[in-house]
């Protein structure tokens, strides 16, 4: 097997990678799919593309290598809006001072093309491995994991897997997930030169705010998770009336409840349920959920003794990270949806999710080059003869 990846051949996709505007939202990551479809195809893999809505696409890259476990790699080809600030242009790779910048350059193009540096150094020589090798690059992370539902949907036979996003190469192996209701409050309308004669739903809203803010100090954020830190429920938009001159008669406020690992969802929002009826009880007030917005999902961990969290482990620190973790990340992933299908899972990948969704994103090149061998060896030890 090759003992080095191709460096010249990893930042010229990474560049390539880059330029391929994929922006979220829309996404429309039908031409990068296309791209790495054509990059598995001549490297040996069996490629398939998933298409669950016009443009948005996933690719799904097997090579079967005789009896054994199923292990893949996955991450997305999605990036967030690229924005003002940039020192250049973010769809154009520029490397200065070791390091790569572009959008999407750590979150998560980096970890992608290093991931296919992997592939493509484990299809070159087969006689260390055995078993199905698979890489499943999504759509859709950034706004709802569309794409990593729609795949586990399909209830695919996986046994180990790891999710590339910016970890500085360490190993994570848990992280939160994320639940937003939408409350409804509930007024009476007026004309504003009579209030009286209604009943202002934005006040009413600012009770229940009260409500919100004392449940999480007293019960929320006491639940709590050595890897991931606590639980949290706050309140992250407010909309409320539909005239200048008319009392508002109901007022929505979103709410956004980060879950730990151990917390159960529908609990969670039978929590929250009952919540509003408190809000009945104490203030009179009329509240409902309306809605629940779309998010990456819940909360999941892989236990530290599983073979994969030991076997990243090792891989991340023969390369050279002195603090492998494993750590939690406060965000949430898709590595829930892989989970959700059975797989033992973990998250590396070159980058500081500090500069990730920043002007100026980069990933630095020894973090790039040396995750594909971190890739290389986690896979080689999770599909042993």
């Amino acid at each position: 097997m090759p003992s080095s990846p191709d460096v010249a051949r990893m930042k010229r996709e990474l560049a390539e990678l880059i330029a391929i505007d994929t922006q979220n939202p829309p996404g429309h990551e039908a031409p990068a799919a296309q791209y790495l479809r054509d990059l598995l195809a001549a490297g040996g893999f069996d490629v398939a593309l998933q298409a669950y809505k016009p443009g948005r696409v996933n690719v799904v890259a097997r090579l079967q290598n005789g009896a054994g476990p199923v292990f893949a790699f996955n991450t997305h080809m999605d990036v967030v809006p690229a924005g003002e600030g940039w020192s250049s242009d973010p769809f154009g790779l520029t490397e200065k001072d070791g390091r790569l910048y572009g959008r999407g350059a750590c979150d998560c193009k980096g970890p992608l093309a290093a991931m296919l540096e992997a592939m493509r150094m484990l299809a070159a020589d087969r006689t260390a491995w055995s078993g199905t090798l698979l890489g499943v690059f999504v759509a859709d992370e950034e706004i709802a994991s569309e794409g990593a539902k729609f795949y586990a949907a399909g209830h695919p036979g996986i046994d180990a897997a790891v999710v590339g996003e910016p970890t500085s190469n360490a190993v994570f192996s848990a992280h939160k997930g994320s639940l937003r209701p939408v409350v409804r409050v509930f007024g009476v309308s007026a004309h504003s030169g009579t209030p009286h004669l209604g009943e202002n739903a934005i006040y009413r809203a600012g009770e229940l705010l009260c409500l919100v803010a004392e449940h999480h100090d007293t019960v929320v954020r006491h639940r709590s998770h050595p890897l991931v830190g606590a639980a949290s429920l706050t309140v992250t938009r407010i909309n409320g009336g539909h005239a200048d001159n008319v009392l508002p008669g109901a007022c929505d406020l979103l709410l956004d409840r980060r879950m730990v690992p151990g917390e159960d969802e529908a609990a969670v929002k039978r929590e929250i349920e009952a919540l509003l009826v408190v809000a009945r009880e104490r203030f009179g007030l009329r509240a409902e959920i309306v809605d629940y917005k779309a998010t990456t999902g819940g909360a999941t961990e892989t236990a530290q003794e599983s073979a994969i969290v030991q076997a990243s482990l090792a891989a991340s620190r023969a390369h050279g990270v002195t603090k492998p973790g494993p750590f939690g990340f406060q965000g949430a992933c898709d590595l829930v949806h892989f989970a959700g299908v059975g797989a033992q899972g973990v998250v590396i990948g070159p980058g500081d999710l500090a500069v990730a969704h920043k002007p100026d994103e980069f990933v630095p090149a020894d973090e790039f080059i040396t995750s594909s061998l971190i890739y290389r060896d986690v896979a080689k030890a999770m599909l042993r003869n």
